[in-house]
C-alpha cells in the first residue's frame, strides 16, 4: 500500500515553457486582449516563474487566440460571385473574374490582420474590390492585362486598419478597387442602427 502525498510537488517550468507563456502574452497584447502595462507585468513573472503553477495564472484569463481563416477562392464562373456581408478575412484571397465577374466586399468586416494578399485573374468578368475609408490598397505588382486597373481608392492608411497587397493580372474584364458609393454607405449607416 502506497501513500499519496496530499501536497504534489509543483513541475519545474523549462525555458521552453516560459517561452511559450511569453509568445502567447505578446500575441494577446498585439490583439488588444491586454494593454501594454499588463503585458510588462505579467512578462516580468512569466521570465522569473520556476514551476508551472507560478506560470498558469498568467494565461488562464486570456480567451485562446482565433486560429487563421482558410484561404478563399472566389470564381465568377458564368452567373459572377460575390462576399460580402459579415465574414472572417483569411490572409490570402484568390479571386478569379470568369465571365459574370467576381466582388470582394470588406466594408462589414472586421479584420485584424496586419496585410491580407489577393491574388486576382479578371479574366472576362473583372474583378471588384470594395474596402473601408482608411484601408489601403497596394497595386504595384498587379498586371493590367487589357482591361487594367481603375482605383477609386484614397492613399490615407488609417492607424489599425490592414494592408490590401493586390497581385496578379487584370485580364479582359479589369480589377476595380473603390470605397463604398453613396447608396452603400447610407445601406451601412441603417444596418450599423
Amino acid at each position: 500500500m502506497s501513500v499519496e502525498p496530499s501536497n504534489p510537488v509543483p513541475l519545474r517550468a523549462s525555458d521552453a515553457d516560459r517561452e511559450a507563456v511569453v509568445a502567447e502574452l505578446q500575441e494577446a497584447a498585439a490583439d488588444g486582449r491586454i494593454d501594454l502595462d499588463e503585458l510588462g507585468a505579467r512578462l516580468e513573472v512569466a521570465l522569473a516563474a520556476r514551476t508551472h503553477v507560478e506560470l498558469a495564472p498568467l494565461t488562464a484569463d486570456l480567451l485562446p487566440a482565433m486560429p487563421p481563416a482558410q484561404p478563399l477562392v472566389l470564381k465568377g464562373g458564368f452567373a459572377g460571385a460575390v462576399r460580402e456581408g459579415v465574414w472572417r478575412v483569411p490572409e490570402r484571397i484568390s479571386a478569379y473574374g470568369g465571365l459574370g465577374g467576381a466582388k470582394i466586399d470588406f466594408t462589414r468586416v472586421e479584420c485584424r490582420l496586419r496585410v491580407v494578399e489577393i491574388e486576382v485573374d479578371g479574366q472576362t468578368g473583372g474583378v471588384e474590390v470594395v474596402v473601408p475609408d482608411g484601408w489601403v490598397v497596394e497595386m504595384g505588382e498587379l498586371d493590367p492585362g487589357l482591361a487594367g486597373l481603375r482605383n477609386r481608392t484614397t492613399a490615407e492608411k488609417l492607424p489599425g486598419t490592414p494592408l490590401i497587397r493586390l497581385t496578379g493580372t487584370c485580364g479582359m474584364g479589369g480589377v476595380t478597387v473603390r470605397h463604398p458609393k453613396r447608396g452603400e454607405r447610407r445601406k451601412l449607416l441603417r444596418e450599423s442602427r
